[in-house]
């Protein structure tokens, strides 16, 4: 029998990439500030910082961050047309990812611009 407190699961889109996320916000900033940055919302590009300073390979990362973020709320609303693109090293020809940025018809958003909240 449950008790007074009411559980709601949520289906995510993307569970693994979520619990991949969840785990380095975990590693980085501890059990306390990781939910709190799920619930409460964090920068894209904190969450991109975070996920390059956990255990993850960097592609590992991306792909993660990327798969993850259907099951995010985004701020501000995009609109239905948007893209996300990859920002690479400096090195010629370089596929290293060292930021994101979000492309819209109405123009580019930078990763500390774009806020994320885990779907409640």
């Amino acid at each position: 029998m449950m008790g007074s407190e009411a559980r709601f699961a949520v289906a995510l889109k993307n569970p693994d990439a979520v619990a991949a996320i969840v785990s380095a916000l975990r590693h980085v900033y501890g059990d306390e500030v990781a939910r709190l940055m799920l619930v409460e919302g964090m920068s894209l590009a904190d969450l991109i910082d975070a996920m390059f300073s956990g255990p993850l390979t960097h592609r590992e990362a991306v792909r993660d961050i990327t798969d993850g973020l259907d099951d995010f709320v985004i701020s501000p609303d995009l609109g239905p047309v948007w893209h996300l693109r990859y920002i690479y090293g400096d090195e010629p020809g370089s596929l290293h990812v060292v930021d994101m940025e979000i492309a819209t018809p109405n123009g580019t958003l930078a990763s500390r611009d774009v806020w994320l909240r885990l779907v409640s």
